[in-house]
C-alpha cells in the first residue's frame, strides 16, 4: 500500500463519534457563519457578477466544510478552508458558465433583429384588425386564399359559391385590406 505523504487515513468511527463531530462541526460553523457570512459573500461577489449566485456559492461553501470537518487536521484553519472553497466553487461556477457559452447555439445570419420582431408584430396586430373589419364573405375568401393556402375552387367548395365569386371578394377584401393598411407603411 503506498502512502501519500500529508494524507493519512481516517478510521471509522462509531455513530456517538460521529454525532460528536457533526456537533462539533454544526458548533464550529454556527459560530464562523455569524461572523464570516458577508466577507465570504464579497469576496465571492468579487469574483462573480450575480449576488443570489455569490450567496448560493459560499452556502454550498459551508456545506462542503461541514461535511469534511471530521477529516480537518487543523480546525483553526476553517476559516482559510471556507475561503478556498469559495474561490474554488466560484471557479467552477465561472467555468460552467464559460462551456455553456461556448457550445450555445449561434443565432442564424439572417435572423431578425429585437427591433424588427416587433414592428413584425405590430404589423401583424394592425392586419389583423384590417381582416376583422372586412366583410365576412371578403375576410372568408382572403383568409382561405392567402393563410390556408386554398386554391380558387377549394376556396369556392369551402364558402358554397363560384370560382368568379371567390375571385370577386378576394379582389375586393385586398384592395380593403391595402387601403386600411397604407399608412403602417
Amino acid at each position: 500500500m503506498t502512502v501519500v505523504e500529508g494524507w493519512r487515513p481516517v478510521p471509522a468511527r462509531s455513530d456517538a463519534a460521529r454525532s460528536a463531530v457533526a456537533r462539533d462541526a454544526d458548533a464550529a460553523l454556527t459560530a464562523l457563519y455569524s461572523e464570516h457570512y458577508r466577507s465570504l459573500v464579497r469576496l465571492a461577489a468579487l469574483l462573480l457578477d450575480d449576488v443570489g449566485l455569490c450567496e448560493e456559492v459560499v452556502q454550498d461553501a459551508y456545506i462542503r466544510v461541514h461535511g469534511a470537518w471530521g477529516r480537518l487536521q487543523d480546525r483553526d484553519k476553517a476559516l482559510a478552508y471556507l475561503r478556498q472553497t469559495v474561490v474554488n466553487l466560484a471557479r467552477s461556477t465561472l467555468r460552467r458558465r464559460l462551456v455553456a457559452l461556448k457550445h450555445a447555439p449561434k443565432p442564424m445570419p439572417d435572423a431578425a433583429s429585437a427591433e424588427e420582431g416587433a414592428y413584425s408584430l405590430v404589423e401583424r396586430a394592425a392586419v389583423v384588425q384590417a381582416l376583422r373589419e372586412l366583410p365576412r364573405r371578403q375576410r372568408e375568401a382572403v383568409v382561405l386564399r392567402y393563410y390556408a393556402d386554398m386554391s380558387e375552387a377549394d376556396a369556392a367548395a369551402v364558402m358554397g359559391c363560384s370560382v368568379g365569386s371567390v375571385k370577386a371578394y378576394t379582389s375586393r377584401g385586398l384592395t380593403a385590406l391595402s387601403g386600411k393598411l397604407e399608412g403602417l407603411r
